[in-house]
């Protein structure tokens, strides 16, 4: 007999969120929070809904950012420029324990949706502004997009090689804005668990991405030299880069120290003799011959094919990985070996997603809702803040809520 305790269930099971939402940060923020079995209510624009909706169609005809950002959550669509969906909106959050919003500067507060606004009317609930630069300063009006972002907040001054400055490949200023407007939720649920008060939490893309900036930025600011942009180098570590094999495949292989590096001569490049040469024996040595380090790497590894040089590294305790793309991602075997792929449900049929990285032994799996279709639950959500049939009639007749 199994005497097992039954899974505890979903951490935020029974919170209920309400978020004016579009694009990625709130969103990818509000995703966390339905995950972990929180109620989320997105309120969209009646016309298009959240604009991300449209930026693609290649999920199975979805755009690929709004089913990523956007599962298990209720979709009602509103015109909140008319006092009567304002008015729903206000409804729902009387009963929400969390309210979210990333409008464009000023518009929350013009709309009374603003979290210092919200919160003095309802003093248990939580409400997140999350804007480009913050509620004040000289920057605080200025449109701030992901890439715009990354470049004030000097990230691409550091990625890309010599010659060429690149954004990241993923929109990590939205990301990581989301990721503190997730974890300051979090917080404040603890201090409401302990006080009985909600508040404002406020989240910028600049702050946010500035404070992922740390290495650079501290490293720069305190004496260091600027880190020059290597590719998929390491500025003070040689060598720590990727490298061609025979089958047209890329190993990145990382040496962190003289040890490692006397290992990789013997078992790898096949010269013992260069783990105590005086141009190789140690790291600073490596990296002012970093380019005869590198070609004796590249030659080593240049006559084995990927799975040959892996294994080799591997053998030598050498850090290394294969640069994959994102098919191969998609096949990953430690994410499937790990059983990380899951189905969520979309308007154009079941989609592949992966779990959500916080895993909680012991507990229920992770909620992972479907993609709501724009304005499915508007109907459901009207009835629920108390509205009559000749209301809800009359709110879509008017082209208030559809």
């Amino acid at each position: 007999m199994d005497h097992s305790p039954p899974p505890l269930p979903p951490p935020l099971d029974g919170l209920t969120v309400v978020a004016v939402e579009q694009a990625v940060a709130a969103p990818y923020a509000t995703r966390q929070l339905a995950d972990l079995g929180a109620r989320v209510i997105k309120v969209e624009r009646l016309d298009g809904g959240d604009f991300a909706r449209g930026y693609d169609t290649a999920a199975a005809g979805l755009a690929s950012h709004f089913v990523w950002c956007n599962r298990g959550k209720e979709s009602i669509a509103l015109d909140l420029k008319d006092p009567r969906g304002l008015d729903v909106v206000r409804r729902l959050i009387a009963d929400a324990d969390v309210f979210v919003q990333n409008l464009a500067q000023g518009a929350a507060a013009r709309l009374g949706l603003d979290a210092a606004t919200l919160c003095a009317a309802h003093p248990r609930l939580i409400a997140v502004d999350i804007s480009g630069y913050g509620a004040s300063g000289p920057y605080a009006d200025k449109r701030a997009y992901d890439m715009l972002v990354q470049c004030e907040a000097g990230l691409v001054s550091v990625t890309g090689t010599p010659e060429q400055p690149v954004k990241a490949g993923i929109p990590a200023a939205d990301i990581a804005a989301a990721m503190y407007a997730f974890s300051g939720v979090l917080a404040a649920l603890v201090r409401r668990g302990t006080t009985g008060r909600g508040g404002p939490v406020e989240v910028s893309m600049l702050e946010a991405l500035a404070e992922w900036m740390g290495h650079p930025l501290h490293h720069t600011m305190h004496g260091g030299a600027v880190p020059a942009r290597t590719g998929l180098a390491h500025a003070v570590i040689a060598p720590y880069d990727a490298y061609a094999t025979a089958d047209g495949g890329r190993v990145l292989l990382s040496v962190q120290n003289d040890r490692e590096w006397r290992r990789l001569a013997e078992q790898v490049v096949g010269r013992p003799e260069l783990g105590t040469d005086p141009a190789y024996a140690t790291n600073a040595a490596r990296v002012v011959n970093r380019e005869r380090t590198d070609a004796l790497v590249a030659g080593a590894l240049g006559a084995l094919d990927a799975d040959e040089a892996l294994a080799r590294l591997e053998g030598a305790g050498i850090a290394c990985a294969r640069l994959r793309n994102l098919h191969e991602l998609a096949e990953h075997p430690q994410l499937a070996a790990r059983e990380r792929w899951r189905e969520v449900g979309t308007p154009v049929g079941p989609l592949r997603a992966l779990l959500p990285p916080i895993t909680l032994p012991g507990g229920a799996e992770a909620r992972m809702g479907d993609v709501p279709a724009l304005g499915e639950h508007t109907e459901a959500l009207l009835r629920a803040v108390g509205m009559a049939d000749e209301e809800i009639a009359a709110l879509r007749r008017d082209g208030v809520a559809a």
